[in-house]
């Protein structure tokens, strides 16, 4: 039987009752985030490019590091299509968890916002940079037959020759198109733009002589080294430590031409900041590997670890040089 005491309290309010009840909540969510701390099931990398490709092969290299680090596998899935908006609108959508990550370029939200008339989901808001992969250069390969030798000869030629050569691409939008554009801009010639699905048929129809020159991403490397092709220049702000002695366009006159491809990891937006943290700092020891440097190299990159905010400012600065450019060319996805 309740004291008199009792039958006299008031009962309680519903502040009160909901302060219990928000204090109550978050004890049982600290306590099964103690109980389920991150990661407890694999972690899945998203690519959003085909298997084999610079994306693909990065994503695999770093994922056996990443996994031991992580102490839980590492799955990667392929989901190429509209220049990476297929894989980055998957993990826009997907739980911010730190399970579904994404792998592509800066494109996403450096080049696509501008190149599409309508974009599924917006990267600054709907993902979160975690951590740069690497970066590959682009270098200006040409047909053998062409009657130049560097990259003057080549400009003296093209403006001789005004609409009478052609460069491939990996397609609209990619960016060797972009750097091929920034070099006519730059130097002030005329050239047609043949779009390719990829950087490989581009290849072959340079090497069929189809094509007069191409950016190339990587693959041409064994052709030039045989003489199959000719590389002029380096379209980066330094030389490749594959090609020492090929100058960047910078140190030709073009110092604008600047146009690596640089790859990274984005999650969902809101993932928690300490899940962000950890994929970083992990992510920064697999880069450090000699291994996964070494395989980078083979396929013309280099390993960038960097924070997430450093990642951020590379494609910031992108934005600001690729949309004025696709805005004058006039470039759309086709």
């Amino acid at each position: 039987m309740p004291t008199k005491y009792e039958r006299n309290q008031p009962p309680p309010s519903g502040r009160w009752s909901r302060s219990a009840t928000l204090l109550v909540a978050s004890c049982v969510a600290l306590a099964a985030h103690a109980q389920t701390a991150w990661p407890s099931k694999p972690v899945k990398l998203v690519v959003a490019f085909p298997p084999g490709g610079v994306a693909d092969v990065m994503a695999r290299v770093v994922s056996q590091p990443l996994s031991e680090a992580l102490g839980q596998p590492v799955i990667i899935e392929n989901r190429a299509g509209a220049n990476g908006n297929v894989a980055a609108d998957t993990v826009a959508k997907a739980p911010a968890d730190g399970y579904t990550l994404l792998v592509s370029t800066t494109g996403i939200e450096s080049v696509n916002p501008f190149l599409f008339a309508k974009m599924p989901f917006e990267a600054g808001k709907d993902l979160a940079h975690v951590a740069a992969l690497g970066r590959i250069q682009l270098f200006l390969v040409t047909k053998p037959s062409l009657p130049v030798k560097d990259t003057k000869e080549f400009v003296a030629f093209a403006k001789a020759n005004p609409g009478k050569l052609s460069y491939g691409s990996a397609g609209a939008g990619s960016t060797p198109h972009l750097a091929g554009e920034l070099f006519k801009q730059q130097a002030a010639f005329y050239a047609t733009h043949i779009p390719y699905r990829g950087a490989a048929p581009a290849l072959q129809d340079l090497l069929a002589s189809q094509l007069d020159y191409y950016f190339d991403p990587g693959i041409s490397f064994p052709h030039v080294r045989t003489g199959k092709l000719k590389m002029l220049a380096v379209a980066s702000n330094k030389r490749s430590a594959l090609f020492p002695d090929v100058p960047t366009l910078g140190e030709v006159g073009y110092k604008g031409v600047e146009a690596d491809t640089w790859f990274g990891i984005s999650a969902p937006a809101g993932t928690p900041a300490d899940v962000i943290a950890r994929l970083n700092r992990d992510m920064t020891k697999a880069l450090a590997v000699a291994s996964v440097k070494a395989r980078f190299l083979d396929v013309g990159g280099e390993a960038t670890p960097m924070n997430p905010a450093e990642f951020k400012a590379i494609a910031q600065a992108e934005t600001k040089v690729f949309s004025a450019l696709i805005k004058e060319r006039g470039i759309k996805m086709e």
